[in-house]
């Protein structure tokens, strides 16, 4: 880790997030590493990220398929249910609904836009499933009390089995190079994704359970009390 990591990685921790740093996603339990993929564009290697609400991008996935995100308006990434082996027409594409809607570090993407993993394809009107509120959950360490996010202000709170959140996305920031590509894999949900892979909070309980079930001599991946069972989905 970079000199940094370790303050960001207590920060992030105390917040019940995870966090992007250099080559890591700093998880609230675990450090989950990846290496690097290939690119299926032609990279640009004097490309920025563009944040703006209505951008659009091809995202180069696993196993050769193309994924495409667009830009909402709290510069979130939704990513929708369509792939293709070659890009599809962009009206085609914002007809799909989306899968998920995810932060993506900043410069990441720079990266993968620069490297031929994303290509930017233009700035469009935004799909509909993006212009609503969007509500994320806020789950510290240890407990099973979380916090509702609606729009960026915590909004109530719940414990983390209510069926109402289970599809809601854990706070987190995530690498455009290095761990969206998995991630789009487990959120389309035809090939087997890694384990590990967490985002919607149903999914964030399977990696606890996982965990403590893998280290059952370890407290610190120990299920809380009282702790609810997920369903196999």
């Amino acid at each position: 880790m970079w000199p940094g990591a370790r303050k960001v990685d207590a920060i992030c921790r105390e917040a019940g997030i995870a966090a992007v740093v250099g080559w890591w996603r700093v998880e609230v339990d675990d450090v989950v590493a990846v290496g690097h993929r290939g690119g299926m564009f032609e990279g640009d290697p004097k490309a920025r990220a563009d944040l703006k609400a209505g951008t659009l991008y091809a995202v180069s996935g696993d196993d050769g398929w193309v994924y495409y995100g667009q830009v909402s308006p709290d510069k979130s990434v939704g990513f929708f249910r369509r792939r293709d082996r070659q890009i599809a027409e962009i009206a085609e594409i914002l007809a799909q609904p989306t899968m998920s809607v995810v932060k993506v570090a900043y410069p990441s993407i720079t990266r993968a836009l620069r490297s031929g993993l994303w290509k930017k394809l233009g700035r469009f009107d935004l799909a509909h499933d993006l212009e609503g509120p969007r509500q994320t959950i806020q789950w510290p360490v240890g407990t099973l009390v979380v916090t509702v996010w609606t729009d960026g202000k915590p909004s109530r709170d719940t414990t983390v089995d209510d069926p109402t959140i289970q599809d809601l996305e854990r706070m987190a920031v995530w690498d455009a190079q290095h761990h969206i590509p998995g991630r789009l894999t487990a959120d389309f949900g035809v090939e087997r994704s890694e384990w590990n892979v967490g985002g919607p909070i149903w999914r964030e309980r399977r990696i606890k359970e996982e965990l403590a079930s893998r280290n059952p001599d370890k407290s610190w991946q120990a299920l809380p009390a009282g702790w609810v069972h997920t369903i196999r989905r």
